[in-house]
């Protein structure tokens, strides 16, 4: 045969793709460009319109595959009422407006103002621009030898104007320490910032970053600009180890104004910060600068004195971010994760507080912390499971002045709760009767602008109006939206119309082994499946398993399991014991018991539908990612024989291995000797330390693995590095298990930029289409 004919037959499939699955590639690709249309609401702020009436502006984001890149635009409506309180009026302006270059716009406490952040990709100036309703009033280029990017991460991230709106304080990286140079005639003394051929610049000492997702960003400081003059003063402390963030303007103390501003220890090292809520931090306080007269370099001392001007405002509590003053400012409200900080759980329940601020004369800042809403430990009947808020809007609060509007997980679903700070009563105000999942995007005036979706229900836009609120329980009238932002195509509307969604409660197999009540009560999945069943043939199963281990997946919609959905697949996405939205008991059952109980939660889950008649044994694939991936592993390897196809995402496979390449070592001893593991963490871990570790991970059963394998993964995730599910997946290749890998060279954790996501979910798709038939 003609060697040549062979080649040119071989090249005309790209890699990964044969003559079997070229077609099935082409139609679910084309089904998944679709659902990646679907746009996503990030955030909304309403505004007085200058007829008095309300405006709603909303920050969307559309993923476009051919830029590899999320397109950020904003579209506004004017909104009104119908007299009889049942109807309501969004009137859309035609066009949405591409933000093209920017990083995050944040308005003025009036609305009369916004402030866009135009941050640099390379050693450009940080571009500052005030705009009002008809132009731009200013402009700002901030080189990088006074700051480099504003953190616009959602975290470290802290923007804030004063009431004047004259000034702005924000959070931006410090500039980066000089490099030596060297030329031909070798160190080149002095700190030269010209390069040019006859020198080159050398590395200097390592400085830790704070990991994944901050590759780079090794030290958030404080700055204010004003917005007269454009000048930029640094609040500098002396302090270094102190990284800062989610910086606010206080109310005035006389004639002083303070900064409020959430500060980290770096101290012994940077561990990494994304999703680890278990970073002890603490609120501050510190007088703004003086524009009158050169700043003075403040030193942080513990206990407060007047020549100290930095103030500890939380000494008495490990934990403390968020802070949100009251409208009267008399109340310095705030989140706590100390929970997660004392367990050592990357994330827990969260505990709500308040502080009294000082309005008169000296500063005072010896006020107790007022427990708000306490760590709820145990919950059962539904009740309020306690507090796991995604955050807090910039003004979350209704107009009594004491009530605060926000989204937290509760169990399975995303609930909208109103808190009285004043009595701590807690109330779930989106219809307690959906299994929907609801989101607060925006507060008009005592009005909620909200989101609501479902696995099976693409997003849709509430207005929560409420009424009889003199009354004490408040009740809430929801009324839906008509909105251009949540389109897609008919074939889309067809396929999901034709599926249904239920919360399943899953009682704990063993009791017995249950050391609180709150473990021993019953974990939820959601069950995706089709309406309609043809003949006695189910459809095969998917079950999907969240990362954390201490998240939730929700039952919101996700554009790429209602993909898997639409192809065929019914869902099964276990909450396992040790998921937020549950009370902390049940979720401190866990650490310690990875690799075991949390598999064994999974088993009964799967048990329970197939008991019901709702799966066949026969036809059961396994996805997840992180610890999630964990769980896959763990599965394929502890109960060979159940899944047919599985999928793994950055999968933790090797503990062993994790703990001296993740950027979250501690992670690793506390999951796996639970709490007394913040006690063992070293940075060198024994040889038994070590074994301990081996014994809990999915590498410890891989010679039982038969299960085809594919494995997404992103090469610089510094989270679960790639090594890890890569030697993995060569151990399945060495014994014969079918394997494939992919290798996005540009993603972190998540996989999450457009291109690797719809490759990623394509390939899941194709892949358990093919061992699933």
């Amino acid at each position: 045969m003609d060697g040549s004919k062979i080649s040119n037959v071989a090249d005309e499939f790209p890699s990964g793709i044969d003559p079997t699955t070229e077609e099935e590639y082409a139609v679910q690709s084309k089904l998944l460009q679709e659902f990646t249309k679907i746009p996503n609401i990030d955030k909304a702020w309403t505004f007085k319109s200058d007829s008095g009436d309300p405006m709603a502006t909303f920050s969307i984001s559309q993923a476009s595959l051919l830029a590899n890149k999320r397109r950020k635009y904003t579209l506004s409506a004017h909104i009104s009422k119908g007299n009889d309180g049942n109807s309501v009026n969004f009137a859309w302006t035609p066009f949405p407006i591409e933000m093209i270059g920017v990083s995050t716009i944040v308005p003025s406490p009036s609305g009369s103002k916004f402030l866009t952040v135009r941050n640099p990709e390379n050693d450009s100036p940080v571009q500052l621009e005030i705009w009002s309703a008809g132009q731009i009033e200013k402009e700002f280029h901030i080189p990088q030898s006074i700051h480099g990017s504003i953190y616009t991460d959602g975290w470290f991230e802290g923007i804030s104007w004063n009431s004047n709106e004259t000034y702005i304080a924000y959070v931006a990286e410090e500039p980066s320490p000089s490099k030596p140079t060297f030329n031909f005639s070798g160190y080149q003394k002095g700190c030269s910032t010209n390069k040019d051929c006859t020198n080159w610049k050398g590395q200097g000492d390592f400085k830790e970053d704070w990991g994944e997702a901050y590759a780079g960003k090794r030290q958030p400081a404080l700055f204010v600009i004003n917005i007269d003059s454009g000048e930029v003063r640094r609040v500098k402390i002396v302090e270094h180890s102190l990284s800062v963030g989610q910086v606010i303007w206080a109310p005035s103390i006389g004639e002083d104004q303070y900064l409020v501003f959430v500060g980290w220890s770096s101290e012994p090292r940077k561990l990494g910060m994304i999703y680890c809520y278990n970073r002890p931090c603490a609120l501050y306080a510190v007088k703004a600068p003086d524009y009158g007269s050169e700043i003075n370099e403040h030193k942080l001392k513990d206990v407060p004195k007047e020549d100290f001007p930095i103030y500890n405002l939380t000494q008495s509590i490990s934990s403390a971010f968020f802070p949100r003053f009251s409208p009267d400012g008399k109340f310095l409200v705030f989140l706590s994760a100390h929970s997660s900080v004392n367990s050592g759980a990357h994330s827990a329940t969260n505990s709500l507080h308040r502080i009294n601020w000082p309005r008169d004369g000296k500063p005072d800042f010896s006020e107790n912390i007022v427990d708000v809403v306490p760590v709820v430990h145990y919950t059962e009947n539904d009740l309020f499971p306690g507090l796991y808020p995604h955050g807090f809007l910039p003004n979350p609060w209704l107009s009594d002045g004491h009530t605060v509007i926000t989204t937290s997980i509760w169990r399975s679903k995303d609930a909208i709760l109103s808190i009285d700070i004043l009595s701590g009563e807690v109330s779930c105000i989106s219809p307690a009767n959906s299994n929907f999942s609801w989101r607060v995007l925006a507060l008009d005036g005592d009005n909620i602008v909200a989101v609501s979706s479902s696995p099976v229900d693409i997003p849709q836009l509430k207005y929560g109006c409420l009424i009889e609120k003199e009354t004490k329980n408040a009740a809430w009238s929801w009324l839906d939206v008509s909105s251009p932002v949540f389109k897609c195509c008919e074939k889309v509307k067809t396929l999901l119309s034709s599926l249904q969604f239920s919360i399943m409660k899953i009682p704990v197999k063993d009791v017995s082994n249950c050391l609180t009540k709150g473990a021993s009560e019953p974990f939820e999945a959601i069950f995706v499946s089709s309406k309609s069943v043809k003949g006695n043939e189910l459809n095969p199963l998917i079950v999907n398993l969240h990362g954390g281990p201490h998240s939730t997946s929700i039952s919101s919609f996700s554009k790429s399991l209602a993909f898997l959905s639409s192809i065929g697949f019914n869902l099964l996405i276990v909450n396992y014991r040790g998921s937020l939205g549950f009370g902390e008991e049940a979720l401190q059952s866990l650490p310690g018991k990875i690799g075991s109980q949390d598999v064994n939660d999974v088993l009964t889950a799967l048990d329970h539908i197939i008991d019901k008649g709702l799966a066949s044994s026969s036809k059961v694939a396994v996805l997840g990612g992180s610890h999630g991936g964990f769980l896959t592993t763990h599965l394929i390897g502890q109960a060979p024989d159940r899944f047919v196809a599985a999928a793994a995402r950055n999968p933790v496979c090797n503990l062993a291995l994790m703990v001296g390449t993740s950027d979250i070592p501690d992670w690793c001893y506390v999951e796996c000797y639970g709490r007394e593991g913040k006690n063992y963490y070293t940075e060198a871990p024994s040889a038994d330390h070590l074994t301990h570790l081996y014994n809990k991970s999915p590498i410890l059963h891989v010679s039982k693995v038969k299960t085809p394998t594919i494995f997404l993964l992103g090469a610089k995730d510094l989270r679960v590095p790639f090594s890890n599910g890569l030697q993995y997946a060569r151990a399945l290749k060495e014994k014969g298990v079918e394997v494939k890998i992919i290798m996005f060279p540009d993603d972190i954790h998540p996989i999450d930029r457009p291109q690797s996501d719809f490759e990623s979910f394509l390939n899941i798709g194709v892949w358990f289409r093919k061992y699933c038939k």
